[in-house]
């Protein structure tokens, strides 16, 4: 992602279904005007899903998701099918491929409902126009027809689908929490986990929103925090640190320097808040101390990368969860889009900040916890109760 880029988890996932050979790819190249998919005439070509974020007039930053068809056969087609469903866990809209000479079959239905099952914003498409003189009405009540092949309908399915969009109520990031003049400092640390040349995810997206606000963000790593305090000490009203937002890495080093009367908090729990969970993510951390000798821990990550000696969630939060607790406890991990569905021999899941899932992903995960009743929280907000420090990183938000 370059840093003009539109974040994927900020953009809208656009997923396109249907059988195999019904024009998906074919569709898909259309809307985006890029060979983005390959196509033949074969049944099963898009053996994986296939992901494009670009810019989708008049939708805007997007991600494109070409399915496997979701009538593939056999033991491996078996495994393409259940790959196509978990994109159903963060598309946004949903567009399901229907060949016009054929019509909807059983699983065109089975997909539209589990749309409706998942409120999923559809439109089913009926591809193929070119070969169809006659185009029957198959009652669905929310359909185009567009030809892949010509370009007829294409632009109205784009007009349709920009349509579509629901504008979601989203939880502030940091913008409410910030006056004009503010100064915000950002404890961000650089280790052996920090990524080479650049800053991770939660800390860009949180200087632009203090730079939004018109407030003044100052970075420093966790070494220069007392000179820091010290430089923008004033005793002038309005004219000292307004607020401190560390990694969650070091906040018993930052909890202990600072004053009590500087409000603190940490990337993760405002990214709990985004994303709306942050009550959840609280109310998850106070069942750490509810473990028992032989309970197991999910540790979850909405990323994939290499995992360092001192990796957080493989490492740390494990060393602190057992020295917190004093219990035998097990734990496994999971990374990228691996989320497992069923979490009942979990006794607890504790997630990542989830920065690079889009909100239906994140959102889903944790309705998948609450339905099997498995306590789940987040990194930041485990790591300040393990540290004794949950009630004041939170104040700031009138207490949960």
């Amino acid at each position: 992602m370059g840093l003009n880029s539109t974040p994927s988890s900020e953009r809208t996932h656009i997923g396109f279904f249907g059988l195999r050979n019904a024009g998906k790819s074919s569709v898909v190249n259309a809307v985006t005007g890029q060979d983005m998919s390959v196509e033949y005439d074969k049944k099963g070509t898009t053996t994986d899903p296939v992901t494009k974020s670009m810019e989708l007039l008049p939708l805007g930053p997007v991600v494109i998701i070409d399915t496997p068809g979701f009538d593939d056969e056999g033991e491996l087609g078996e495994k393409r099918v259940a790959r196509a469903k978990r994109i159903l866990n963060r598309a946004d809209l949903a567009v399901l491929i229907v060949d016009g000479q054929l019509g909807p079959g059983v699983s065109d239905r089975q997909l539209i409902r589990l749309f409706k099952q998942k409120q999923i914003p559809y439109v089913v498409v009926y591809n193929k126009a070119d070969l169809v003189s006659s185009r029957p009405d198959f009652d669905d009540g929310n359909s185009l027809w567009v030809s892949a092949l010509t370009g007829e309908g294409i632009h109205e399915l784009k007009e349709h689908l920009a349509g579509m969009r629901r504008e979601e109520h989203k939880s502030p990031l940091i913008g409410d929490l910030v006056k004009p003049g503010d100064t915000i400092l950002l404890v961000i640390p650089i280790d052996k986990a920090a990524p080479k040349g650049r800053l991770i995810l939660p800390q860009q997206m949180m200087i632009r929103g203090i730079l939004d606000a018109d407030g003044m963000p100052v970075c420093v790593k966790e070494n220069l925090l007392q000179e820091a305090l010290r430089r923008f000490h004033t005793d002038a009203p309005g004219r000292g640190v307004s607020m401190v937002i560390t990694d969650s890495q070091v906040f018993p080093q930052v909890a202990a320097a600072l004053p009590d009367e500087i409000p603190l908090t940490s990337f993760s729990i405002l990214m709990a808040r985004y994303k709306g969970f942050l009550g959840e993510a609280v109310r998850g951390a106070r069942q750490i101390d509810s473990l028992q000798d032989g309970d197991t821990v999910l540790i979850a990550e909405g990323c994939t990368h290499h995992r360092q000696c001192d990796d957080i969630g493989t490492v740390k939060i494990p060393k602190w969860l057992l020295d917190r607790t004093g219990r035998d406890l097990k734990f496994e991990t999971s990374s990228g889009l691996g989320f497992p569905e069923d979490l009942h021999r979990y006794a607890m899941i504790i997630h990542c900040g989830g920065c690079m899932l889009n909100d239906r992903e994140v959102l889903y995960r944790m309705k998948c916890a609450a339905d099997q009743n498995v306590p789940i929280t987040n990194y930041g907000t485990a790591i300040a109760h393990m540290k004794g420090i949950l009630e004041r990183s939170t104040r700031i938000f009138g207490g949960l």
